[in-house]
């Protein structure tokens, strides 16, 4: 029985990621999901969040926006919108488009512009909080 399952990250500018891992965690529409080796085959939708993955008993983390994960056959192929490996994550950044966000929330707008900004905001929180989780895990400097 495989003790490892194949992890590929890929955007629409880069493969991000190709790795031999332990278990896999990613952010679906419907919640949280798991994989370990030899698991059943499923595709699922991505949300907005923290992807992690064990490696030698050490958690990474990529921030992962839309898109999908497909797994079967011991491995995970996450073809997301953006992804970020944690260390790439620009705090400051991030902290400024959640401030540009909480602003345009409360301005008034229409919908859509209103759906925009609430999108935007969930994307700089989970960003922060991807690479707040991997600097506590120790796989990422500050």
């Amino acid at each position: 029985m495989a003790r490892t399952l194949k992890l590929e990250i890929v955007t629409p500018d880069r493969k991000l990621l190709s790795e031999e891992v332990e278990y896999v965690a990613a952010p679906g529409i419907e919640g949280e999901f798991g994989v370990l080796p030899n698991h059943i085959a499923f595709l699922s939708a991505l949300g907005v969040g923290s992807l992690y993955y064990k490696k030698d008993g050490r958690r990474y983390y990529v921030f992962v926006a839309g898109g999908f994960a497909e797994v079967g056959q011991n491995k995970v192929s996450v073809l997301a919108e953006v992804a970020e490996r944690a260390e790439e994550i620009d705090l400051e950044r991030a902290k400024k488009a959640m401030e540009r966000a909480k602003q345009r929330l409360q301005e008034q707008v229409d919908r859509e512009a209103y759906a925009r900004a609430k999108a935007s905001l969930a994307k700089a929180l989970h960003r922060m909080r991807c690479r707040e989780c991997a600097v506590q895990a120790g796989t990422c400097n500050m």
